[in-house]
């Protein structure tokens, strides 16, 4: 591609950003003026609108508004509260309990609905108020919330996982599913032992009072919210379903539980789901169409090619290469959402990573953690954004709390990176 192209698609698309144009229209305007320049003998319009037509003709995409409209019944259905309850038996007595139970209960939360912003929400509607009244620092609850609620983007089912196989061309969505677990529990794990030391540091008081007898209802109360892990990814791995499917059967159960047993969602409140349900499955459709216009202009002018060999020209050392990825995606990840991050740069690198025998189920889960970390950084951070607002605080005043725990999820990144073990052990087991 000549360099003038480069320029153009580049620049077309940063400065429609800066003046705030809508991602999702930067994408698909930066396409069709590259177009206009390069590919004299096309139509840009028709073909930009056919590739996005062509991109979003995927029976795998069924799924987002399915796992969207669960995650929805999940976070007003009381099933935060039970999942809260739950994790205060297992990891209160912890020192810094609450801060404890906060990070695993938004790894449960995230686990059955797949979404970061629901689990902030949900999750930190609840436990920061409670930590701020147990004599917590509301900059460090609000950043110990803000962190942790990212891990259900990795813990399946995972709507952005779905936006990886679709932009590297059909990995397995249950394989990424499984090699998601690890990782995410690794992440959960890293933020528990920083904010433990804080804690410890600060004596912050641990959770007490818990008897057998309550405990025990506590958990039987959780039990119904976590079946649902099992019946997803049990009958996903069972081959019972697909995972299309599967996203369907999580919206019956999910209605079940939070309109028909918890009874904690009205009849008059599903009109209103719906609609929110729809209004996130247009702006993530439109992405996702956009960027695969973009994604086949690059393919198209071999941009991932020379981006490939310009790499591997710099040195043929898997370890560096991987480093140069990682960091250019955490520049990435704090100007540029995560899901049009994934579909733009998924087909510039993962050519680059074959090359260096990488599976791409690996590099999957090594770009999703990668970009967990920009959902919680400024300027767009998206769950920095939702976790300071039900916190009430400011956004300035909470990343100074935030930088030991964005140390913690960078040491899971290097882990996870260079010991691949972490990510595919797990479909090993499952024939993957």
């Amino acid at each position: 591609m000549a360099l003038i192209d480069i320029i153009m698609l580049v620049s077309v698309f940063v400065v429609l950003l800066v003046i705030g144009t809508p991602i999702s229209f930067s994408i698909g305007l930066a396409t069709i003026a590259t177009m206009l320049l390069s590919i004299k003998t096309m139509p840009a319009l028709t073909t930009v609108a056919e590739r996005m037509a062509t991109g979003l003709d995927s029976f795998a995409l069924l799924a987002i508004p399915f796992f969207v409209l669960s995650g929805l019944f999940m976070s007003r259905g009381g099933i935060a509260r039970r999942l809260i309850n739950f994790a205060k038996v297992l990891v209160g007595r912890f020192p810094g309990g609450l801060a404890f139970v906060n990070i695993f209960a938004a790894m449960l939360f995230g686990a059955i609905s797949g979404s970061a912003a629901a689990a902030a929400a949900a999750i930190g509607g609840f436990m920061v108020p409670l930590m701020k009244d147990e004599g917590y620092d509301l900059n460090f609850s609000a950043a110990v919330n803000i962190t942790s609620s990212t891990t259900g983007l990795l813990i399946p089912p995972s709507n952005i996982l779905i936006v990886y196989s679709l932009a590297s061309g059909g990995a397995s969505i249950a394989a990424l599913f499984l090699a998601g677990y690890l990782p995410g529990i690794l992440v959960g794990v890293m933020l528990m032992i920083v904010a433990g030391l804080i804690s410890k540091k600060r004596k912050y008081p641990t959770v007490s009072g818990i008897g057998f007898k309550q405990s025990a209802i506590y958990f039987l109360d959780a039990i119904p919210s976590l079946l649902l892990i099992v019946i997803v990814i049990g009958g996903i791995i069972a081959g019972y379903f697909t995972a299309t499917e599967a996203s369907a059967i999580a919206v019956l159960y999910t209605f079940i539980l939070s309109v028909l047993i918890y009874r904690e969602v009205k009849w008059k409140e599903i009109p209103g789901i719906l609609l929110s349900t729809v209004g996130t499955t247009a702006i993530v459709m439109l992405l996702i169409g956009t960027s695969m216009s973009m994604s086949w202009i690059m393919s198209y002018e071999n941009i991932p090619q020379n981006i490939s060999a310009a790499l591997i020209s710099i040195t043929n050392s898997k370890i560096v290469i991987l480093l140069i990825i990682n960091l250019i995606l955490l520049l990435v990840g704090t100007f540029m959402d995560m899901t049009p991050a994934v579909l733009i740069f998924t087909p510039i690198f993962l050519p680059v990573v074959t090359q260096l025998g990488i599976n791409p189920i690996h590099f999957g889960i090594i770009m999703v953690l990668n970009l967990c970390v920009g959902l919680c950084t400024p300027p767009v951070g998206s769950v920095l954004f939702i976790g300071c607002g039900i916190a009430n605080c400011r956004i300035d005043k909470v990343l100074r709390p935030l930088l030991p725990l964005f140390v913690a999820m960078f040491i899971a990144l290097m882990l996870v990176t260079y010991i691949p073990e972490i990510s595919m052990i797990v479909p090993k087991l499952f024939g993957f």
